[in-house]
């Protein structure tokens, strides 16, 4: 990936990468953007899309559980058996079959067919990043950058995914503003987003166009290194991915959602109050994410994960027990603060403690089990709630996070990576 290949704009945004970064990483940076961006609306539009189609609440329940059960699989697929192909490759297909699966989703409106796109397409109504771009692209940012220049760019490459997610969510309401200052039907006006979804999918096939074949092949200080399966690393990956399934499953007990409605039962909050202080968190959660490589540099990726995570979970414990609402948003305004930094460094974590051939099959063995985690718990947490223990959920999620967090440190403490 060289700078050469990039018009002169593009060389100008090239400098808001890391110092040390290959300008290759650009289109990679933009892309997880355009992706995090259709994401957005897509996790929100989707099932109104649905029910207006004419589909049942079962269906559009099975419809979404299929695209987020399809995108796992495929990110599974690109790790075991991804090596085989050319990484540029199979970036443009998948690109290509965004823009299949938005075009897929606008045109049909039988249950089955959708039922179909659904599971072998790209949509991914959910928090995080779970698809088959995932490791590939992890592993060519891995490559694009070494110590800590790499968790300094996966810094950027999370804190651009998160804000531009926000910033789809809040495009979900183009299809109601188009319903009522054009003569738009609302139907139309839903299926025009799925275009485009598959519009964006063209997009990100334009900026993958000129990638080179395998992670590194156009950087002078990385050397080109065709994927592989898990070997050598496998215990080492395997032990990862169950600890932070334990910290997904934990963080799931504790979701944006059900705080809100934990707030609202203990203390009375309004949406609108509501709304005001996710977004002030949010914010905290994208600066921590920055400051993240700064506090790595100095302690190390491991310290950083385990260190800032510590803290947080303890607010949350706190926060849940905290006797006056002043106190409460203080404690988790505090986790807001810390809680995101380890997203960067675990990222850089694993791309560093695995052999650079392994790191798209290391980036997908560890992030569907978070996922797949992460899907189990609120439905606990529900529960809970019903059975009127609203802030036990609070309590388990920070406890859960915090034995994780010593998990963690216990199991890898002896284990020194680059960026250490």
């Amino acid at each position: 990936m060289s700078a050469t290949r990039f018009s002169f704009p593009g060389i100008l945004l090239a400098r808001l990468l890391p110092p040390g970064v290959d300008p290759g990483a650009l289109p990679l940076l933009a892309a997880r953007g355009l992706r995090a961006f259709g994401d957005g609306y897509m996790a929100v539009l989707l099932p109104a899309y649905l029910l207006s189609i004419g589909l049942g609440t079962l269906e559009v329940g099975i419809v979404s559980t299929a695209t987020m059960l399809g995108s796992a699989l495929a990110t599974l697929g690109v790790g075991a058996w991804g090596y085989r192909f050319a990484g540029g490759r199979l970036l443009r297909w998948a690109a290509l079959l965004m823009a299949a699966t938005g075009l897929g989703f606008a045109g049909l409106t039988s249950f089955w067919p959708l039922l179909v796109v659904a599971l072998v397409g790209t949509l991914n109504p959910s928090s995080g990043d779970v698809s088959v771009f995932l490791p590939l692209e992890h592993a060519r940012l891995a490559a694009a950058a070494q110590g800590h220049a790499r968790t300094a760019l996966f810094a950027r490459y999370s804190l651009t995914g998160a804000l531009c997610a926000a910033l789809g969510a809040l495009a979900a309401a183009v299809p109601d503003w188009l319903v009522r200052h054009s003569e738009f039907a609302r139907l139309d006006a839903l299926r025009g987003m799925f275009v485009f979804y598959g519009a964006i999918g063209l997009a990100v096939f334009w900026l993958y166009r000129n990638l080179p074949a395998h992670a590194g092949a156009g950087n002078a200080d990385s050397m080109s290194v065709a994927p592989a399966p898990l070997g050598p690393s496998r215990r080492v990956v395997m032990r990862l991915a169950a600890l932070f399934s334990v910290d997904s499953f934990a963080g799931g007990l504790a979701i944006n959602a059900l705080m809100s409605l934990w707030l609202l039962e203990r203390f009375g909050f309004s949406l609108t109050q509501a709304g005001v202080f996710f977004f002030w968190t949010g914010l905290l959660g994208a600066a921590s994410q920055l400051a993240a490589p700064v506090v790595a540099q100095r302690i190390g990726l491991l310290n950083t994960m385990v260190f800032t995570h510590l803290p947080a979970n303890v607010c949350l414990v706190l926060a849940a027990l905290a006797p006056s609402l002043p106190v409460a948003l203080g404690l988790l305004m505090v986790r807001s603060a810390l809680s995101s930094m380890d997203v960067p460094t675990r990222t850089a974590y694993v791309m560093a403690v695995v052999t650079p051939a392994e790191r798209s099959a290391a980036a997908s063995f560890t992030a569907v089990p978070r996922s797949l985690a992460a899907a189990i718990s609120p439905t606990i947490s529900g529960a809970l709630f019903a059975a009127g223990w609203i802030s036990l959920p609070l309590i388990a999620c920070g406890l859960l996070k915090i034995s994780y967090d010593l998990a963690l440190w216990r199991a890898m403490r002896r284990d020194r990576v680059d960026g250490e």
